[in-house]
């Protein structure tokens, strides 16, 4: 009898502890499709983008030419953006313009460090 009483408390003592552990918590990620239908997320990261090809401009690891080609391509995709935009944002949709996205910060890290430079 004393036996089954404490494994009666034991489990009563460990059922709350249990519950808990059960539910769950919210993790801290970046919700891309809050607000916006995902247009946060790509929005920030051509900012950013756009901040490295300006500092690559700065500190002359960028040509002139190789300048020009990374701002078409971050104007292409810009275009792709708005006219994603204007219809129904897809998950199709927003994976092709991150695959466009890791494309061009793959060419800007290449034409950054192919050490080619600007004329001084």
């Amino acid at each position: 009898m004393k036996l089954f009483l404490s494994g009666l408390m034991l489990c009563a003592a460990i059922s709350p502890v249990a519950a808990q552990a059960g539910t769950a918590t919210p993790v801290n990620r970046p919700n891309h499709f809050n607000h916006s239908n995902g247009f946060n997320h790509i929005n920030q990261r051509q900012h950013n983008e756009q901040a490295r090809i300006q500092q690559g401009v700065h500190n002359r690891e960028l040509t002139r030419r190789e300048t020009g080609r990374l701002q078409a391509e971050q104007a292409k995709i810009r275009v792709d953006e708005r006219f994603a935009r204007k219809g129904k944002f897809t998950p199709a949709e927003r994976f092709r313009i991150e695959r466009e996205q890791q494309k061009a910060s793959r060419d800007i890290y290449q034409q950054k460090h192919d050490g080619q430079d600007r004329n001084r």
